[in-house]
């Protein structure tokens, strides 16, 4: 066997890889006889490891964070060989992180969301969008970054971010706009909307008890006032404007442009029928406008001719026309109606040329019917036994009676087109139709024994609007007990997703499936790592060596190093236990420069939602599975949005306050 030569892009790659690990192990090994004990030396040599495994995609970001979890485990066991008396994490909590509040919460609103989703209100929201900001990426962005920012102001910013995933996939698959151009802006405005009131976040929710603990022990000069609702709003508005004018200035060099795998899955279904049936047809909205010849022709006196297809109408202050019994040859065109068509793109300017038609440069009226999670081309075979043998569709008036236009049909190896007469071809067995179909009309057709649906990976959406009620007042039961009640989050959200699966809203497979199980894994893997940091004295060492270098600096750049560090310990453990952690040491760093201990506090509690470099913000795991996001994508753009965060809000605390 020749042995196989390896390109040189690869090579490269793989030294970069080695010399990198090599660093960090020579770094780790350092770090062994520096340390001021061996725990804290192996805690940071794993978590150099963890970096490492992210930064350089070795494995998959959730098989990473679970990789780091057996080891933690693990060293139960190797304690003695690595020097240790006991393991960095003790086993009986190594899968604390599976039943922890933020892990549980996320897959509350993951359903939540679905529940929501399903009842069509989604949907409609994307629509309003779409009509408000068009087909722009920088019209979308700011509308629909402002409106989670704003929404995750009163609830827990993963909740926003979940609720909106359906809105965004939506938005994207109707303007052709990649969802990695969407979702992160909107997850990253989710994270900054936290900090616009004193509920935004878990941080700024604990802070005030954090400084009535304090309190107890300073002096009654030294005592700190706690903060108001609205007492980082202006903060908070200046991050969100920060981040949206980002993206909209500089987000076609830092998004990157990923195909998801239902993005990839529709443009696989366009390219197949044009490869294999030479169909190459897109949708169209035409709008009729007063004195055009085309007022009062009836479909079967130009389909034909022109090789247009007419899927929809919608006719002046009357519903829109799709699907089974709408629409049938004799349907008359009248002036100012919108059409729905497919046809290829020359025969569609010269309909359009022809009878002075205005085509609309992406879908109005039709934006909800026929977006690709609506409708879409399918196959359908004549069996043996269908009744329809003989029949052509003109017979059976395939479109008025089963919903479905057929555009083409492929014979012995020929497809035979419009130009053909193809609707009055009789069928034969084994006929298979090129059709045109609202996906619910195909799910039905499934079940008729005249047609062999061979199109199977359709949304097999079975879309429940009665429910909309139910899913409303449990999104709202759920939403009230975060706001005015004390109750746990996990709890709460938990109450709105059981009460979805209890009304019918969503099925328990249903609910199952919302839930994005590469999300959970990757929160839950991470916390133990977490723990270990926290209680093995890692993350306090941290935060006395920084203090060691900057003790004799002017306090805004004391207080400015305090935001760089609470930044740097929210991505490596969860962002309540870095405020727990840094809150009290930044109250007594503040009372020994002369500062304001209470601003230093806040400093710190804002800092903690500073996450945007990796993807361990519970908003960033939850976005990263349906963007199609690796690691690098995070750093390039979150890296240059984590330095105008620290700029923005230290400048803003200094100004306001």
């Amino acid at each position: 066997m020749e042995n196989q030569v390896v390109p040189q892009s690869t090579r490269s790659k793989i030294k970069k890889r080695l010399a990198s690990l090599a660093i960090f192990i020579m770094l780790g090994a350092f770090l062994a006889y520096e340390e001021p004990t061996i725990e804290i030396a192996w805690v940071t040599a794993i978590l150099l490891l963890t970096i490492y495994l992210f930064a350089f995609e070795i494995v998959d970001v959730d098989v990473a964070a679970i990789s780091i979890m057996v080891v933690l485990g693990l060293t139960s066991l190797f304690a003695p060989v690595m020097g240790l008396s006991e393991g960095l994490v003790d086993p009986a909590h190594l899968f604390d992180g599976f039943s922890s509040n933020a892990v549980i919460s996320i897959v509350a609103v993951m359903i939540i969301g679905a529940g929501l989703d399903k009842t069509g209100i989604m949907s409609k929201v994307a629509a309003y969008i779409l009509k408000v900001g068009g087909t722009s990426e920088k019209r979308i962005i700011p509308i629909i970054s402002g409106t989670v920012g704003v929404i995750s102001s009163f609830m827990q910013n993963v909740g926003a971010a979940a609720l909106f995933l359906p809105v965004v996939s939506r938005i994207s698959s109707r303007t052709k706009l990649p969802m990695s151009r969407l979702l992160m802006p909107m997850g990253f405005c989710a994270i900054l909307g936290g900090t616009i009131t004193m509920v935004g976040s878990s941080p700024l929710i604990l802070l005030n008890d954090l400084i009535q603990t304090s309190n107890a022990t300073l002096a009654p000069e030294q005592k700190m006032e706690t903060w108001g609702l609205f007492s980082v709003t202006p903060i908070g508005i200046a991050l969100i404007v920060t981040g949206i004018l980002y993206f909209v200035v500089f987000g076609k060099h830092v998004l990157p442009a990923h195909k998801s795998k239902s993005e990839t899955a529709d443009e696989n279904s366009e390219s197949y029928f044009k490869d294999v049936y030479g169909v190459n047809y897109n949708i169209y909205e035409l709008a009729i406008p007063t004195g055009s010849d085309i007022i009062g022709m009836k479909l079967d006196e130009f389909e034909d001719k022109y090789q247009v297809r007419v899927i929809a109408t919608k006719a002046p202050n009357d519903s829109t026309r799709i699907g089974r019994g709408a629409l049938d040859r004799d349907t008359g065109l009248y002036a100012r109606m919108v059409l729905g068509a497919v046809a290829e793109p020359e025969n569609l300017e010269k309909f359009v040329q022809t009878f002075g038609l205005r085509r609309r440069s992406f879908l109005i009226s039709f934006a909800e019917e026929l977006a690709n999670t609506k409708a879409g081309f399918a196959e359908i075979v004549i069996p043996p036994r269908s009744k329809f043998i003989g029949k052509s569709a003109r017979d059976i008036w395939l479109r008025k009676t089963y919903g479905v236009s057929m555009i083409a049909l492929h014979r012995d190896g020929n497809t035979i087109r419009e130009v053909e007469d193809v609707r009055g071809v009789p069928f034969h067995s084994g006929d298979t139709l090129v059709v045109f179909t609202p996906w619910d009309v195909l799910v039905r057709l499934e079940k008729d024994k005249n047609f062999l649906v061979v199109t199977s990976d359709f949304p097999h959406e079975e879309l429940r609007p009665h429910k909309v009620l139910w899913a409303s007042f449990f999104f709202i039961v759920a939403l009230s007990l975060i706001l005015f009640t004390d109750v746990r989050l996990s709890i709460a959200l938990l109450t709105g997703a059981t009460g979805m699966i209890l009304s019918g809203v969503l099925n328990v497979n249903e609910a199952y499936e919302a839930i994005s199980w590469k999300t959970v894994f990757l929160l839950a893997s991470l916390i133990p790592l977490g723990m270990a940091v926290e209680q093995t004295g890692t993350a306090k060492w941290i935060a006395d060596q920084t203090l060691l270098v900057i003790g004799d600096m002017p306090i805004w750049v004391i207080q400015s190093a305090m935001a760089v560090l609470a930044t740097f310990f929210t991505l490596v453990m969860s962002n309540v236990g870095a405020t727990v952690l840094l809150v009290p040491l930044a109250i007594n760093i503040a009372i020994g420069v002369g500062a304001d201990p209470a601003l230093f506090a806040l400093t710190i509690a804002i800092a903690t939602s500073n996450s945007f470099l990796i993807p361990t913000h519970q908003v960033n795991a939850l976005i990263m599975g349906p963007g199609g996001y690796r690691v690098p994508d995070f750093m390039r753009a979150g890296g240059i949005m984590t330095l105008l965060f620290l700029i923005v809000s230290v400048s803003m605390l200094n100004l306001v306050y």
